[in-house]
């Protein structure tokens, strides 16, 4: 083994900001794909989905819980040792979930499915201290439908009314940096929802001043910087469009 060079302190401090310009140009080179994303085109979801949950049959904009955006992960359950331990890497990515208080906070649902029964599912949230991500049970072609026929992959919709819209998905080592507040929120069709985002005209921006403890979003909840009638007129002139387009 070969460890790096031993420099003193104005050597070290050099190399770091050496890298510290690649590390910002990375950055941003980040901030510019996720405004690139958030330009994606949507696609409707027009086929009616259900799944199993803790409390019975519940539909896909069931999984929304009244926000307008929704990221889902499919959780692999057949695979080494499954049930009483199950997937390895799916594990290690739900072990590095977001507090989903900051997410909600910016109207944003976060959800786990499987094809594994409510019974094996409740009982490894409980041993692996998951009881904080809503997990259901795919019972139809779902999964399939949306590019995860097996392994893991994450799926972002939006919801206008009762309209469902498929806006983003990534698999294989792209879900490995999906986990944090941040990470989620750049995945998701509105953003961070933050003034310095270079997002759509239109979209909704604030400060960050809706950032909170997670214990304290219940007592004191930011305001959301979009009503529901104006993503509802932006969706209606949309598909106005593509009608006249097609």
């Amino acid at each position: 083994m070969e460890l790096t060079p031993i420099v003193n302190e104005q050597e070290w401090q050099q190399a770091r900001d050496a890298l510290l310009v690649k590390e910002k140009e990375l950055t941003h080179a980040r901030d510019a794909i996720a405004a690139e994303r958030r330009r994606m085109p949507r696609m409707l979801v027009e086929k009616e989905y259900e799944l199993d949950g803790p409390d019975g049959r519940v539909s896909l904009l069931d999984l929304f819980e009244g926000r307008r955006q929704l990221i889902i992960f499919f959780y692999e359950p057949g695979v080494s040792g499954w049930p009483e331990k199950g997937c390895p890497g799916c594990s290690m990515v739900a072990d590095q979930r977001a507090h989903p208080a900051h997410l909600n906070a910016r109207d944003t649902m976060f959800a786990h499915v499987s094809r594994a029964p409510q019974e094996d599912i409740q009982r490894l949230q409980e041993k692996m201290g998951w009881e904080h991500i809503p997990w259901y049970t795919v019972i139809d072609d779902f999964d399939k439908d949306f590019g995860v026929g097996e392994w893991h992959g994450t799926n972002v919709f939006l919801r206008v009314g009762d309209r469902i819209y498929r806006t983003y998905f990534v698999d294989g080592r792209g879900d490995e940096a999906v986990g944090s507040t941040f990470s989620c929120l750049d995945i998701a069709p509105l953003g961070r929802q933050e003034d310095w985002e270079d997002s759509p005209e239109g979209y909704p921006q604030g400060d960050s001043s809706w950032w909170r403890r997670h214990n304290e979003y219940e007592s004191d909840p930011p305001p959301l910087p979009l009503d529901d009638e104006t993503l509802i007129a932006a969706d209606e002139h949309a598909r106005s469009a593509a009608g006249s387009a097609t």
